[in-house]
């Protein structure tokens, strides 16, 4: 399954769909006073579409990336006139005096810190100023995740944004070309509380997961690990047990509840981190295993990422992580 330009454009105009529209609207804020109360636009004049602040940090990843791949779209003309207008100078320093903070400390912690990371990755492919103007906001944020380790005694095991796995592996590759020191924490954490993991029985999918806990894991740990120990230390996570033998897409049965809907990105992510793992796996057997599994979760969950708000806002996010991952 690869990425065409009919499904780049349907992305691509549910993205710029939800970007800039401002309600309905879950916010995550911590108010000190009567002065906090303000509309989402005041708050986050950036990213305050979308239903919440990380969906629309995602959906502008997902539309920079789109309009990088499809560059002579009439949806990536649509983009950049929309980026330049919301990646001002003034815009993101609103931003970042409210991740400043001291209220915001567990603000979008740590999913929005790594797809915030992620978005800096992407902007800096463009030739434009929006990586500069990101880049404040990312440090900020790879700060945070460093002091966010240094008290985190335990990963956070869980499949929505709380999950740890899943935005140390989105930080951990923004920091690869620009914080040696993030790469170094990131991979002594993880080593410490997933290297000695193994035959995870794990009881999912949880009702409202979007993140498989064990996948995440492995897919940070595959980027840890060199090829031979990772290849290892999966076959005993996974493998051996069956686990993943037995692994199917998950069943989505009202796309309009915003909680239920997270089994489609559940399908989506799953994807992703199984497309993503299969070059790391040296025997073919356990490689078609993946390659069908991710196959499998990918046309259970494609069809269906546009056409209900509920999901449609974050969704599309998903799909082009997996779609991305050559097998």
């Amino acid at each position: 399954m690869d990425l065409t330009q009919e499904t780049a454009a349907r992305f691509a105009q549910a993205a710029l769909g939800h970007v800039a529209r401002e309600y309905p609207h879950k916010l995550d804020h911590v108010m000190d006073g009567d002065a906090d109360v303000a509309p989402p636009r005041e708050l986050h004049p950036c990213f305050f579409g979308s239903f919440d602040w990380h969906s629309c940090v995602h959906g502008w990843w997902t539309l920079l990336t789109l309009r990088r791949l499809f560059p002579e779209s009439d949806e990536a003309r649509a983009i950049e006139t929309l980026a330049r207008e919301t990646f001002t100078t003034d815009k993101l320093a609103v931003e970042l005096a409210y991740a400043q903070r001291p209220s915001s400390r567990g603000f979008e912690r740590p999913y929005g810190w790594g797809w915030l990371l992620y978005l800096h990755h992407e902007a800096a492919r463009h030739d434009e100023e929006w990586a500069a103007r990101l880049e404040p906001l990312a440090r900020h944020f790879a700060q945070a995740f460093k002091d966010y380790l240094a008290v985190l005694t335990y990963p956070v095991f869980v499949g929505t944004h709380y999950n740890t796995a899943f935005a140390l592996t989105l930080a951990r590759e923004w920091a690869e070309t620009r914080d040696p020191e993030l790469v170094e924490t990131i991979d002594t954490w993880a080593d410490r509380v997933f290297a000695e993991r193994s035959n995870y029985a794990g009881w999912e999918p949880g009702g409202d997961e979007f993140l498989s806990p064990v996948l995440s894991a492995a897919l940070l740990m595959r980027n840890v690990l060199s090829r031979v120990d990772f290849a290892r230390w999966f076959a005993g996570l996974v493998l051996d047990n069956g686990w993943l033998e037995r692994l199917q897409p998950a069943s989505v049965s009202d796309r309009s509840d915003g909680k239920i809907a997270h089994l489609e990105g559940l399908n989506l992510s799953r994807a992703w981190a199984l497309r993503a793992m299969l070059p790391a796996l040296s025997h073919a057997e356990d490689r078609d295993l993946l390659d069908g599994c991710a196959n499998a979760h990918l046309e259970a969950a494609l069809p269906h990422v546009t056409g209900d708000y509920m999901g449609e806002h974050w969704l599309a996010s998903f799909a082009l992580l997996a779609l991305l991952e050559k097998p």
